[in-house]
């Protein structure tokens, strides 16, 4: 994987590409893209709502619409690692919510790369609402 980084102007603003997509990077103080640690967020949301709908998929449910979304919360002192990240799932369709519960299970335990990373520094949280009905995370 190859990655690229270009500055855009005299501020602490960036395009970062991987030679198909470009994406704005900013700093905390420029509102002119993400920042390194929304990306990390959306990273960890963004990997387990993949594996999320493959496995739903191969189990042969009907998922007619989805969302998510992610609230993470950040150390006081540098660097500022995530310390806690609750993600919250939203889900439409003729879908088994025990089967929505194993699947988000084995994402972020086993196939989701990104959670699999930053869970060594936060703790990772989860919800989801299916067809209305808001389920939490069992202990």
């Amino acid at each position: 994987m190859t990655l690229s980084l270009e500055r855009i102007n005299d501020a602490i603003h960036f395009r970062g590409t991987n030679d198909s997509f470009d994406l704005p990077i900013a700093s905390s103080d420029d509102r002119e893209g993400l920042t390194p640690m929304e990306m990390a967020g959306l990273s960890v949301v963004g990997c387990s709502s993949i594996d999320i709908l493959t496995i739903l998929d191969k189990q042969k449910q009907t998922v007619n619409d989805f969302s998510a979304e992610i609230d993470g919360e950040r150390a006081e002192d540098p660097p500022r690692v995530f310390t806690d990240l609750h993600m919250h799932y939203e889900l439409t369709g003729n879908v088994d919510p025990s089967k929505v519960r194993r699947a988000i299970e084995l994402s972020l335990d086993k196939y989701c790369s990104v959670s699999n990373m930053i869970k060594h520094t936060a703790s990772i949280t989860y919800a989801f609402t299916l067809n209305g009905e808001r389920y939490e995370q069992e202990e």
